[in-house]
């Protein structure tokens, strides 16, 4: 929340907490009003390695998840050179390696 106040994003957009204190975000674990922001969402941004290896196995094709890699594992899963920046949804990069 500090970072969302520092760079004035809470005055352009409601920002919620997740309701789960952890560096990442497990879905089941967040509170009432996160779970309910997160089912009627249209489209889902994640930022963070952290909340991309908890969302992850939610196979949501809503979800793009934006992050810079800071480890070897999720460099070598996404296919990328650790340090790099990436916009990552799963459904589109299934349909990439189909190519």
């Amino acid at each position: 929340m500090e970072d969302a106040e520092y760079v004035g994003m809470t005055g352009l957009t409601r920002v919620i907490s997740s309701g789960y204190d952890s560096p990442t975000t497990i879905v089941s674990k967040s509170g009432d009003v996160f779970r309910r922001c997160y089912k009627e969402a249209d489209v889902i941004i994640s930022k963070g390695q952290g909340n991309l290896e908890g969302l992850i196995g939610e196979h949501d094709r809503r979800i793009f998840f934006l992050l810079m890699v800071k480890c070897d594992v999720i460099a070598e899963y996404l296919g990328v050179e650790r340090g790099s920046y990436v916009v990552y949804n799963s459904f589109i990069a299934k349909s990439e390696k189909s190519k």
